[in-house]
């Protein structure tokens, strides 16, 4: 199957770069490239898209408000959205991650580093560095930043007692960074198991995938960021 590969960026040059690195690949393609939110969203309806590389700052509609109206769309639930920052820790990413990105990747990342993001987002774990999303989220929070929606934080732990123990356990361990296996592992249990057990939290709490069981954690209360 190929990788249908929507590049939202203002920077017609990265944009340009991108599109070699991505169409160089022989299971991947670049379908469409957009300038701004509105374009990347009409893009990613028109032109079958499975993941956007989206930049979050472009003119009009930028990159947090199109990602949340990809991800609101129910017609485009199979979209996995990358943020690609210039920012290490950065208040639109965090926003962008609780609209429903699937996670992150730095502008200065290494070509492999971006091609592997893609196929991971497009095997359907949308695991994009769930350490790294972690710890950016714990550096933001301990640098003063507001997570909280007030209302939102309210109902999400109330709806985190929809969730069995074993449930709430494999969730502190996604929001640790561990894998399936590494969570098998820590449980003594399979790897099926606790893939079963994530995809019936990311149910009960209406996450689109891992990157926001990690956040849905912070929000909630049931993890707090660690400052070494």
């Amino acid at each position: 199957m190929t990788i249908r590969v929507l590049l939202a960026d203002d920077q017609a040059l990265l944009r340009s770069a991108f599109r070699v690195l991505v169409d160089s690949e022989p299971d991947m393609e670049v379908v469409g490239e957009a300038s701004d939110g509105a374009e990347a969203v009409r893009l990613a309806k028109e032109q079958r898209v499975d993941v956007v590389l989206m930049d979050i700052r472009m003119p009009g509609t930028d990159g947090l408000a199109a990602t949340r109206m990809i991800s609101s769309d129910p017609g485009l639930a199979h979209v996995r959205i990358v943020i690609l920052t210039t920012f290490e820790v950065d208040d639109y990413v965090v926003q962008s991650l609780r609209a429903g990105a699937s996670g992150f990747l730095g502008k200065g990342s290494e070509p492999e580093e971006l091609l592997t993001a893609i196929r991971v987002a497009a095997g359907g774990e949308a695991l994009l560095s769930p350490a790294a999303t972690k710890g950016l989220i714990a550096r933001f929070l301990a640098q003063g930043g507001d997570l909280h929606d007030t209302d939102r934080d309210l109902a999400r732990s109330e709806r985190l007692d929809a969730l069995t123990g074993r449930e709430r356990e494999v969730l502190v361990q996604v929001a640790g960074g561990h894998s399936n296996d590494e969570i098998a592992e820590r449980l003594e249990v399979s790897p099926l198991t606790v893939k079963t057990h994530v995809n019936r939290a990311m149910a009960k709490l209406g996450a689109r995938d891992r990157a926001q069981l990690v956040v849905i954690a912070y929000e909630s209360g049931l993890v707090r960021p660690r400052v070494d």
